[in-house]
């Protein structure tokens, strides 16, 4: 199958920056835990070394690239998709200085930990006397 077949069946969620190419909105899943919260993106083909996750002012960013797998070969068919994906949240309450990151088969995992003031605080009762 020819490159142009494929590029015409292209998700909706990707977009075309000026001047490069795709652009992937990466599927997310965010869990809350009393500790923070834990981010999962979907990047396939993206290594540690091509993702950018930043957090400023409230806003935490995802930046990552996916390299192409194969140069000068003849495609019969190709589905793999090559670029750039892009995501950011708006997520306040969090520690930035303990923000951590990790990749792993494709996903790649945020944590946002919660500052101490932020996190639940178990309250002991006794009995009045």
């Amino acid at each position: 199958m020819a490159e142009t077949n494929v590029n015409k069946s292209r998700r909706q969620s990707e977009t075309k920056m000026e001047g490069t190419p795709y652009t992937y909105q990466p599927r997310v899943d965010i869990i809350e835990t009393d500790e923070g919260f834990t981010l999962y993106a979907d990047v396939p083909g993206a290594k540690p070394e091509d993702i950018d996750v930043r957090y400023e002012k409230g806003e935490l960013m995802l930046h990552a690239r996916c390299r192409p797998r194969h140069e000068n070969v003849r495609w019969l068919y190709r589905e793999y998709g090559v670029g750039y994906f892009y995501r950011s949240f708006t997520i306040e309450g969090i520690d930035p200085d303990k923000i951590k990151a990790e990749v792993k088969n494709g996903v790649l995992k945020i944590h946002l930990p919660k500052p101490e003031a932020a996190k639940p605080k178990k309250i002991t009762v006794t009995a009045a006397s």
